[in-house]
């Protein structure tokens, strides 16, 4: 079926990203709806649609950019106006899900990834499509289908076709916890890998969750028994940064899921240029870039920041050259193509694996 001619589809875009919107409703032949997001004089949302949504399926196009929560808003009300006017199926297509990094207990806080699913299915959602879930289980945190999409053939060809000598590279996983998803591009690349171990910001399963009871023994008794409790759980103790793997007189290739706070970056791009690497590259799906990511960047050794469009930043790209970004809106406007029409979604995934 040709998604032009029909009627039966609607693309509504919030505010968070309207050039990746418009991308995808140019591949599609679809023109968005008149839909107005705006704001009240006291900071409320305010949401009003102007076409008639009643049978159709509506496709609400809302990426997590730099104003989180008030996108997250956004995609409620819209979402929630769509079911209480009578739509046939909501999708919400969220190239990068907010929250996504808080999906495990810290401390004495909360799940909040497993919060806002539990928003967006209550709101109307019928069916999400994202890309690279900060972790592949967050789907089970969802009542509804998900469609986790991979950005990973994208960024494996601009390896190839943008990296002069890229046979000379090696994949460089920025800590022990990404050695998959090195591996993953390494294998599909026939490249070496290395990882750089000993970082010095915490990663995620490092985190201590603050939970320390009961206290620890304080007996000497040679012998344990039932009666002297819990022993207390030794702290970890990382080494000096240190690179395992040879990458002297090579390319450096990271790749991520996600490039927000740059300092360990760039801590690991120095650590690879000491060793011997003439080039480094920084590959990940998301480039949220907060804070002055720009500059660090900038004046890193780091010659390339890859990261693709699924959240804006052409104010980054204006305040660093070395950031260079490349367009997945083909990706999203197959996958909202292949749902309406009910076609298989497993083409997407095609020689995909789940490290990747």
């Amino acid at each position: 079926m040709d998604i032009a001619t029909s009627t039966d589809i609607m693309i509504i875009s919030g505010n968070s990203h309207l050039e990746l919107a418009n991308l995808v409703s140019r591949r599609l032949g679809v023109k968005p709806a008149r839909c107005a997001v705006s704001y009240t004089t006291n900071r409320e949302t305010s949401v009003q649609i102007s076409d008639s949504v009643r049978g159709k399926d509506i496709y609400i196009i809302q990426t997590g950019s730099k104003d989180v929560n008030n996108n997250i808003m956004e995609l409620l009300i819209m979402a929630y106006a769509c079911k209480t006017s009578s739509a046939k199926s909501i999708v919400g297509v969220i190239p990068y899900l907010p929250y996504s990094k808080q999906c495990k207990m810290r401390k004495r806080g909360s799940i909040v990834s497993k919060l806002l699913a539990k928003m967006l299915c209550s709101s109307g959602l019928t069916h999400v499509i994202t890309m690279d879930l900060h972790q592949k289980e967050i789907q089970g945190f969802f009542e509804c289908p998900v469609d986790n999409l991979r950005a990973s053939p994208f960024l494996l060809q601009y390896i190839q076709e943008c990296i002069p000598d890229y046979r000379n590279a090696v994949i460089v996983a920025r800590n022990p916890g990404s050695a998959k998803k090195a591996t993953s591009y390494a294998e599909r690349l026939r490249l070496g890998i290395a990882v750089i171990h000993g970082e010095q910001k915490e990663s995620d399963s490092d985190m201590v969750d603050g939970r320390n009871s009961p206290p620890p023994s304080t007996s000497r008794s040679r012998t344990m028994d039932v009666g002297v409790g819990v022993p207390q759980h030794p702290a970890k103790e990382k080494p000096p940064i240190n690179v395992v793997g040879d990458v002297g007189g090579r390319i450096a290739i990271m790749v991520d899921d996600m490039v927000d706070d740059v300092a360990s970056f760039v801590a690991a791009a120095e650590v690879l240029k000491e060793r011997g690497a003439y080039k480094i590259y920084v590959l990940a799906t998301h480039g949220l870039l907060s804070s002055d990511a720009p500059r660090l960047i900038e004046s890193s050794p780091i010659d390339e920041v890859v990261v693709t469009n699924t959240i804006p930043h052409e104010i980054q790209k204006m305040q660093c050259h070395k950031i260079k970004t490349v367009d997945i809106s083909i990706l999203l406007s197959e996958a909202i193509r292949r749902i309406h029409n009910k076609e298989s979604m497993s083409y997407l995934f095609k020689n995909v694996t789940l490290e990747d």
